[in-house]
């Protein structure tokens, strides 16, 4: 009677584990629910700004991915560049800068730019009121002692980087604590740049043409009160990068994905008009600018 109870006791702890393992041998053995794919996006305009584009962006990538996407929009450059080296992000919208250290710390891989009208470039500006009486960089840096000046984020390609190797060739400006300027500041994104010079709270600012122009089209900025004073050479267009690990067939059903957006609202705030597709080698120049400003190794 005794041996029996234990038998009957041991097989239904037996058929106990077999239906806990059956059900997660189902699971394993089926399609599971898949972790989402997550992007970090820089602050090229302020969040609230890109908010809605941003979940417009999701539902869009979530359903061509047949995947849950989650898009957010971090604070500064530099978290996107730690977010994906930490592998706590799948995929980043970069700018060319950020994108040059990424790959050069983590192997984050372009595959998507932006067009606009029709092109993967854009510029640096250098932009400033129009009750100023300076129509040039040469007559704004003609008594540069007297100027408050304004990049973006210091790890922008068009908002800091290129503008301040401008300066730097013209011999006004070295670092933020070393310059022959009256102040320089970093606002963080280009929009607060442009409200800034705008606003008089500085006399000039440096900032993307593609964003500046589409300010101007939304109507948060006032061309009438703003003027161009300096064009750089042409920028290739912000990346979208990948995980270094990442499967080829996503990489895939991301480009398709990317290429057949045409939703307005998604467009405009990265400024674009379209998408196209990019690599690493359409990067060189920014990286060799990086290197010479010692932000990256060769």
């Amino acid at each position: 009677m005794k041996k029996g109870f234990i038998y009957v006791l041991f097989l239904s702890v037996v058929l106990l584990l077999s239906a806990c393992g059956g059900k997660n041998g189902e699971q394993s053995g089926e399609e599971t629910e898949q972790e989402p794919f997550t992007i970090g996006v820089i602050p090229v305009q302020t969040e609230g700004a890109m908010e809605n584009a941003m979940n417009k962006l999701q539902k869009t990538l979530s359903k061509e991915l047949d995947r849950e996407v989650k898009v957010e929009v971090y604070p500064d450059y530099n978290g996107v560049v730690e977010a994906m080296n930490y592998d706590k992000i799948d995929m980043a919208y970069y700018g060319p800068l950020t994108y040059v250290i990424a790959h050069n710390k983590s192997g984050a891989k372009a595959i998507i730019t932006q067009l606009i009208d029709g092109q993967p470039f854009y510029y640096s500006y250098i932009i400033t009121h129009k009750d100023n009486p300076w129509n040039s960089l040469d007559d704004l840096l003609e008594k540069s002692e007297e100027i408050d000046f304004a990049f973006g984020d210091i790890n922008s390609t068009s908002g800091s980087l290129i503008p301040r190797i401008e300066l730097q060739d013209r011999g006004v400006y070295q670092s933020e604590e070393e310059n022959k300027l009256n102040s320089v500041r970093f606002t963080g994104s280009h929009d607060a740049t442009a409200l800034a010079v705008q606003n008089k709270q500085v006399d000039a600012g440096a900032i993307d043409s593609a964003i500046y122009n589409q300010l101007v089209e939304s109507g948060k900025i006032d061309s009438e009160l703003i003027k161009t004073i300096w064009e750089s050479d042409k920028l290739f267009q912000y990346p979208w990068a990948v995980h270094k690990n990442t499967d080829d067939k996503i990489i895939k059903a991301l480009e398709e994905a990317f290429l057949a957006i045409d939703d307005q609202e998604i467009l405009d705030a990265f400024g674009a008009t379209g998408f196209t597709k990019a690599s690493n080698k359409d990067y060189e120049s920014i990286k060799q600018a990086a290197v010479k400003q010692g932000i990256i190794e060769e």
